[in-house]
């Protein structure tokens, strides 16, 4: 069912969330979104993210800065910045006003003259995260953008980390699918969770991040 995005609301969006829906849009000009539902949802359980040591490496020595929320709305330009996209302006508009009332939020890549190389964004509700898009425009920027993720939401009491759809890159760093029914069995227990985003210092060291990520409990 395709809905105008001009009738869509913050809080059509985050009941459908709610429920295990997500908007997309048939492409970047598209004025209406489509409610997706898949039979099988990709997600990532946090205590089995898998950083090679090499991505680990890279995390300890790539001199990149790592913010959140500097730039929203630069990091979803960054994601709908490819030949096809999902990502209409009608989905950054909604996705903004959910940002700037605390519901949306993105993590941030930046290289040594504080340029916007990579991140990725997506939806917090309760102790579940609904991750939307990553771009990169350097190498592993991405991938260090979603480990920063990962120890945010494993430092803040999350239990929900929701990619969608799995692909072959996501399934390399423990990605996983799942049937519907387990998947809403998992966010109904991840909504009465208590989570906080911000728990985890943004000035938070990246050795920290490394251990984060590879604790096992």
């Amino acid at each position: 069912m395709k809905t105008p995005c001009e009738v869509v609301t913050k809080d059509v969006l985050l009941k459908a969330y709610s429920i295990g829906i997500f908007p997309m849009a048939e492409s970047a000009d598209d004025t209406s979104v489509v409610w997706i539902a898949p039979q099988k949802r990709g997600i990532l359980p946090l205590h089995s993210f898998h950083a090679p040591r090499s991505l680990r490496r890279r995390i300890r020595n790539c001199g990149f800065l790592i913010r959140v929320n500097q730039d929203f709305e630069g990091t979803m330009a960054g994601c709908a910045d490819r030949p096809s996209t999902w990502i209409s302006a009608g989905l950054r508009s909604l996705f903004m006003t959910l940002h700037t009332e605390g519901h949306a939020h993105s993590v941030e890549v930046y290289d040594q003259n504080h340029v916007l190389v990579g991140g990725l964004y997506g939806l917090s509700i309760g102790g579940a995260f609904f991750a939307e898009s990553k771009f990169s425009r350097v190498s592993d920027a991405s991938k260090i953008a979603l480990a920063y993720l990962v120890a945010r939401m494993r430092f803040g009491g999350y239990a929900l980390l929701d990619v969608q759809f799995l692909t072959p890159h996501l399934a390399r760093l423990g990605a996983i699918e799942v049937p519907s029914a387990v998947y809403r069995q998992n966010l109904e227990s991840a909504l009465a969770r208590d989570a906080d985003f911000f728990l985890l210092s943004e000035s938070v060291q990246p050795s920290e991040v490394v251990h984060l990520i590879t604790q096992t409990s």
